[in-house]
């Protein structure tokens, strides 16, 4: 009997220091909807939205401004690798930074990333060579590990019933980096021509043209940081379940160890953490990680195509768009996305449900990207409007479908294993979207 209340007295302790278990109760205790939970999220996910979405508009201006391609139809090849080196970083580094999440935990990881980029963010507005300028895109991308880990992050600080509304957030804030990352680029990108009473040819804003979006996002990322600080972890560290994560080799807790409730709960999930295969053989992981990548390579060659489309002289079957008016059509696109997604989806995920969704989005999408090249025959105002709309309905789609495999993805594998999980699918989908940029590009 005393070695019994001796074990018990352990557990609880135990439970009271690991921050697995107290962010569980909290998620027991929890009722309505986990505001500040979702904030956290939102803040962090749009930290790694702005320094992809806002490169679009200015950076055809940028490549021309290095002077390295020999005739204006060569900049978008050059343009394809600057963005391609910010993938291709993070492809090799995504399942490093997913591990060390399992093992450490998620808030030292995310902390970490939002660090990365204000130093290279920062860094990256500084260039005045286009080496320069891709050797700091791809050391952002080695370091940058947060979109992998806060999408496990999202699925484990929310009770199941708010899963769809947490990884929706990450999506959301997608939408929300298509509308103030596109506006911070175009808007802010060479200061001294667009707003000559502000600043001056001699400022640093002069002398470096794109310093000023890149230091807004920068200081953005540094309020993210501060207020990431007080981000509650999720990953247990300090019980038998983190004992068991941490010595697989060990024999395990049978069930009959364990007091009722919780604990019960957490031996038998630990059971199944043992047994589990390799994510490698895991079929339903593979599956979407594969329609993920499948999916990344379209949408990032996309975001590329259209904006050096868009800037193009009408001579090449481009829209004569300044980078400003690009802003605009992104940024436009974006609001109608995050109304989209917090007014339409859950309606038509509750409606016609998570995989008809899905499917319904991507057979949609192959009609609509092919009607772009048309678009380019018409002028004036039916021209905004047209780009306008087109735009909104292949944001909406694209979000549609990525939200719904980020929830069948965390889903596939339980929380030991994540971390690891988005790793491979960050590593396969940034592997893919680094072909995006450069082939689209080159074409």
């Amino acid at each position: 009997m005393a070695d019994d209340a001796r074990e018990t007295l352990l557990e609880e302790k135990e439970e009271n220091n690991c921050p697995g278990c107290k962010i569980d109760r909290v998620k027991q205790e929890q009722r309505g909807i986990p505001y500040i939970h979702l904030s956290f999220i939102w803040l962090v996910s749009l930290c790694t939205a702005l320094p992809i979405s806002s490169l679009f508009p200015y950076l055809y201006f940028m490549i021309e401004d290095f002077h390295v391609a020999k005739k204006e139809e060569h900049i978008g090849f050059y343009a394809g690798f600057v963005a391609s080196s910010f993938m291709i970083g993070r492809a090799l580094t995504s399942i490093l930074w997913g591990k060390l999440a399992d093992r450490y935990g998620r808030k030292p990881i995310i902390l970490m990333g939002t660090f990365s980029v204000i130093i290279f963010n920062t860094l990256f507005g500084l260039s005045t060579s286009f080496w320069f300028a891709i050797s700091v895109r791809f050391l952002l991308g080695c370091v940058n590990c947060l979109l992998g880990v806060i999408r496990a992050y999202a699925s484990e600080v929310v009770s199941e019933e708010y899963h769809a509304l947490s990884l929706s957030v990450v999506s959301t804030s997608r939408g929300i980096g298509l509308i103030v990352g596109p506006a911070i680029g175009g808007y802010l990108a060479q200061p001294a021509e667009k707003y000559p009473n502000l600043f001056s040819q001699d400022s640093v804003f002069g002398r470096f043209p794109y310093f000023l979006p890149s230091l807004v996002i920068s200081l953005y990322a540094t309020g993210a940081l501060i207020a990431c600080w007080w981000l509650p972890e999720t990953l247990h560290t300090r019980c038998r379940t983190a004992h068991g994560r941490l010595n697989p080799n060990e024999p395990e807790y049978s069930p009959n160890e364990l007091n009722d409730g919780g604990s019960t709960s957490r031996g038998l999930d630990h059971q199944k953490i043992q047994s589990k295969p390799s994510l490698l053989r895991n079929r339903p992981l593979m599956a979407i990680i594969i329609v993920y990548c499948v999916f990344s390579l379209q949408e990032i060659a996309y975001s590329e195509i259209f904006s050096l489309w868009a800037v193009s002289d009408i001579s090449y079957g481009g829209l004569s768009f300044s980078s400003q008016d690009v802003g605009e059509v992104l940024a436009i696109s974006g609001l109608g996305l995050l109304l989209f997604q917090l007014l339409v989806y859950p309606l038509m995920e509750k409606t016609l449900g998570l995989l008809v969704v899905i499917r319904l989005s991507a057979v949609m999408l192959i009609p609509l990207l092919s009607c772009y090249p048309s678009i380019a025959s018409l002028s004036g105002l039916t021209l905004r409007l047209v780009i306008i709309c087109a735009s909104i309905l292949k944001n909406a789609l694209s979000i549609s479908l990525v939200t719904g495999l980020f929830i069948l993805l965390n889903k596939a594998v339980p929380q030991s294993q994540r971390g690891a999980a988005n790793g491979i699918s960050m590593t396969a989908m940034s592997s893919f979207k680094s072909f995006g940029p450069a082939g689209g590009g080159v074409l």
